[in-house]
């Protein structure tokens, strides 16, 4: 089996997904020790749709890519990232969507600098580094559970993102995106203690996820990551505060378990939609409080 969501806070719900060969033993399990349970998708084609993905998108899956948006060199930056957890498909969608929404590439399909003005404030003033697909080689594998790798920084992709950070200096904030379960987290994960700027991260949050809501109404829940999800130590936007980045986030995408990682694909756009407003909610703020 393999656990797409462990129970949260204040709710004992949690999402498997379970090979044929071992349906009929699990749901005897289930049935005899009084265990409550909904099967929410009946068959799961993960390898046929990935096949399909490949064929239809050859460079795009095959390839990591990390668009660089920056009208000036030097300049305080902005790190994003998708597809850091290879099953979560939804985010690489969104970063696709994002980038071309934030390109100033003429071979983008959406050119919004030099149209939209909170984008080319943005631009006029920091650099956006997005790495759209942070593991590549994971898309073979993305019914399995996620991979801590034995030490801190042990995998080539994150070493990598780690001395690219450290070695540019001069990062703000640093905004991971993952589904699913429709939250807006800050640190830290570790310990209850609070982040020194908790009230105003707090605030920003509540911000973001009202811009969120305004556009399909899509609610999302928001806070610290240890008391809106569960302890969680070693996570992006942990590591990204206490690295100086003090505006640091952690998004979990749509939905809250009625798809889980197999949204459809008519709710990709959508998603990416009311993302952006959230994002140029952070992002917007990040530009006008210098530190």
């Amino acid at each position: 089996m393999d656990l797409w969501r462990e129970p949260v806070r204040g709710s004992r719900v949690m999402d498997l997904h379970v090979p044929l060969a071992s349906l009929q033993q699990v749901k005897a399990f289930l049935e005899a020790n009084g265990i409550q349970y909904e099967i929410m998708i009946a068959d799961v084609q993960i390898y046929a749709w990935m096949d399909s993905l490949v064929a239809e998108n050859p460079d795009l899956v095959s390839n990591q890519c990390r668009p660089d948006f920056s009208t000036g060199v030097g300049r305080p930056a902005i790190w994003l990232d998708t597809g850091i957890h290879a099953r979560e498909w939804i985010t690489p969608a969104t970063g696709i969507w994002t980038a071309k929404k934030a390109s100033t590439s003429p071979c983008m399909i959406v050119t919004e600098y030099g149209r939209d003005p909170s984008v080319t404030a943005l631009l006029n003033k920091m650099d956006i580094f997005f790495e759209i697909v942070v593991n590549p080689d994971g898309y073979a594998f993305t019914h399995t559970s996620t991979y801590r790798g034995p030490f801190a920084h042990s995998e080539s992709e994150v070493k990598s993102i780690v001395d690219f950070i450290l070695g540019h200096g001069n990062f703000k904030a640093m905004i991971t995106i993952h589904s699913y379960s429709q939250m807006l987290m800050y640190p830290y994960g570790y310990t209850d203690t609070p982040a020194p700027n908790a009230d105003e991260l707090h605030a920003l949050a509540k911000r973001a996820v009202d811009a969120l809501e305004s556009l399909h109404g899509t609610k999302y829940t928001f806070g610290s990551w240890i008391s809106t999800l569960y302890p969680a130590s070693g996570t992006t936007a942990d590591w990204g505060y206490k690295n100086g980045l003090r505006y640091s986030f952690t998004f979990e995408l749509r939905d809250t378990g009625r798809y889980g990682f197999l949204l459809p694909a008519n709710q990709i756009i959508p998603t990416a939609q009311e993302t952006w407003l959230a994002l140029m909610t952070l992002m917007g703020h990040v530009r006008d409080h210098p530190y």
